[in-house]
């Protein structure tokens, strides 16, 4: 879907700031995804709720991971395609914590994503991230 990938490119440059999602002033990951939505499909699906940097982390609860079945088509993790929201374990045994937005596929794929210490950045979505995927979704819309 190349309107969610122009959206989400739209936001490279905003700073990160944890539990914002304003483009340009700040944004974390969910606050990126949250944006683009806006921006994309309408008003959000539901109120976020406070949330730490840990997600939970502590607890073992997948939160991030459960709001995504709620508004989020699930995709088999192999079936990539631009426009993809993929949610990320940041090491093993811990909580899915990071969201990104494929933006390209094959041998140059790339995904757009908040990150700390960075903003809003697109980077190569090579081995080292793509071992941390554990879910692919797809934004609910049928357009192009």
């Amino acid at each position: 879907m190349t309107c969610v990938v122009e959206a989400a490119r739209g936001w490279i440059g905003t700073p990160y700031v944890h539990q914002t999602s304003r483009k340009g002033a700040g944004t974390d990951c969910l606050g990126l995804l949250r944006g683009v939505w806006r921006e994309v499909i309408g008003s959000e699906p539901e109120k976020v709720p406070a949330y730490s940097m840990d997600w939970s982390e502590p607890q073992g609860d997948e939160r991030l991971w459960r709001a995504a079945m709620r508004h989020l088509q699930p995709k088999p993790r192999d079936d990539a395609a631009p426009g993809d929201i993929l949610l990320f374990r940041m090491r093993e045994g811990a909580v899915a914590k990071h969201i990104g937005i494929q933006a390209e596929t094959g041998a140059g794929a790339s995904f757009i994503h908040a990150y700390s210490g960075h903003g809003v950045i697109e980077s190569a979505l090579g081995a080292s991230w793509e071992r941390r995927i554990v879910a692919r979704f797809a934004l609910p819309l049928e357009i192009e």
